[in-house]
This record gives structure tokens, sequence and C-alpha cells, in this order.
């Protein structure tokens, strides 16, 4: 998939504010500082699409940007905030999972994982609710650059054997970096694979 334009449309505190669409949406979602903008930036090939901060916690608003008139790539909050008091956290995560099931036309949520950490709780504990709720994701393991794919691939093994343990189907997954550009084509490839299936019912 070649990404010909990529343009912001909105941002929504909450669902009753999100735009009205019949675009297919894909959704990236990860814990705080996992490289959820850097990522996106990548995808778009836009180096300010969206907003990278040395900041835990910069998104707070939900974020739409129209892809190639064709698609939406929607920006969640982060979950695990570091600098936001307890009543606004929880409007956050509020806010996510209304969008997360009850938006209808959510075609598959990206969440991110740094690869470099052992499977971390809150992680875990998101995956196995998106799982849950019956909301279509796949994982998308970051910062691969900062170690070896060795190194990598095992935290991807160790994640997947914790959630199958926990009874959670195993998703599909993705290595990416921004900084080499890793896995870039496939999560592209995968949406566009994603679009024309669909298409195709």
């Amino acid at each position: 998939m070649k990404i010909k334009s990529a343009i912001f449309d909105t941002s929504a505190p909450d669902l009753k504010s999100c735009p009205p669409s019949a675009l297919p949406e894909f959704a990236f979602i990860g814990r705080s500082n996992v490289g959820k903008s850097s990522l996106i930036n990548l995808l778009a090939e836009r180096r300010e699409l969206a907003k990278v901060s040395v900041t835990p916690g910069k998104t707070k608003l939900i974020n739409f940007f129209t892809m190639n008139d064709t698609w939406s790539l929607v920006d969640l909050p982060g979950y695990g905030y570091a600098s936001v008091g307890q009543q606004r956290r929880d409007e956050f995560n509020q806010a996510v999972s209304d969008y997360l099931t009850k938006r209808k036309n959510i075609f598959c949520v990206f969440v991110l994982i740094d690869s470099r950490l052992p499977p971390q709780p809150i992680d875990l504990q998101f995956v196995r609710w998106l799982a849950s709720a019956s909301v279509p994701f796949v994982l998308v393991f970051t910062k691969t650059d900062k170690q070896s794919m060795l190194r990598s691939e095992a935290s991807v093994r160790q994640f997947r054997e914790t959630l199958a343990e926990g009874g959670v189907e195993v998703p599909e997954v993705f290595l990416s970096s921004s900084k080499t550009k890793t896995g870039r084509s496939d999560i592209l490839g995968f949406i566009e694979s994603t679009l024309a299936k669909n298409n195709r019912k």
C-alpha cells in the first residue's frame, strides 16, 4: 500500500464527539512512551503527522486521520499515564473503552508493545480485555532497533506464551522500528489485505 495522502481530520474527547464516518477505522494504542506517534508518522511518511513527545501520555484525545481518502487511522490515548490525575485518567479510559466497544466501523486495533520488556501486567490486562470484548486486534512490538532480533523474537514468544496460558487466542504479530522502518510494509500490507477482504463481503 502506498500512502498518497494523510490528513488530520479531528480530535474528540469521547465517543459522542467522534466524527460520523463510513470509512473503515484502524486504531493504534499502547502504554505511554511505547513509540506510538513515531510509528504513525512512519506509516504515513509524515514527520509530524502525530506529535512525538518525550512526555509520556501526551495523547489525551481520540485523533482521526484520513488516509488515501479510503480509511481512517485513529490515534488513541495510551494507557498507563504518568502525569495526570486519577479522575482524568478514568475519563481517558472510559473514552477509549466506549470507542473500542461501541464504534461500529473499527476493522482492527493495533496494540503496541515495547519489545525490550518482559510481558507487562498492564499490557496483558489490556489485551485480555480486548479479547473478552471481541474487539479485533493484532500486536506490534516496537523499538526493535534497540536490541538484537533474537531478543525481540524472544520477547514476542514470551508474550504470546503468557497470553496463551490465560486462554487468549494469539493474534497476528508485527515487529517494528521507526528508526529502521522495520514493519512499515508489513503493517500497511495487513491493512490493505483487511480492506480487500471486507470489500469482497
